[in-house]
């Protein structure tokens, strides 16, 4: 199992609704991530708008192109666009970059 974890920036003015978009996933949305391999998925949002991701899955790249070809990931990743900074274009799900694991322990 892959545990993964990347970074992303809140705009500022967003982190309320960024805040009340995930306290109301759809319920599409969690059955696709849970479908594609996503597993033990958490954001963490710090006060000034750094957002960490984490999951755990068996193939990052594979979890990723799986929920790429949903329909429910395009509507969610239009939707989220606009809360993000430094997005250079790219949806936010392209925009995860993946931090290397320099410690783990089990």
């Amino acid at each position: 199992m892959q545990r993964m974890c990347f970074l992303l920036k809140v705009r500022a003015d967003r982190l309320d609704a960024y805040r009340e978009r995930h306290a109301a996933v759809w319920p599409d949305m969690l059955d696709a991530l849970r479908a594609t391999g996503w597993h033990n998925y958490s954001l963490f949002l710090r006060d000034d708008g750094l957002l960490v991701g984490y999951l755990e899955t068996e193939d990052f790249a594979a979890a990723q192109a799986a929920m790429e070809a949903t329909d429910v990931n395009a509507r969610w990743q239009a939707g989220m666009a606009p809360f993000f900074e430094s997005l250079d274009g790219a949806r936010p799900d392209e925009a995860m970059r993946p931090l290397t694991e320099v410690f783990h322990l089990a």
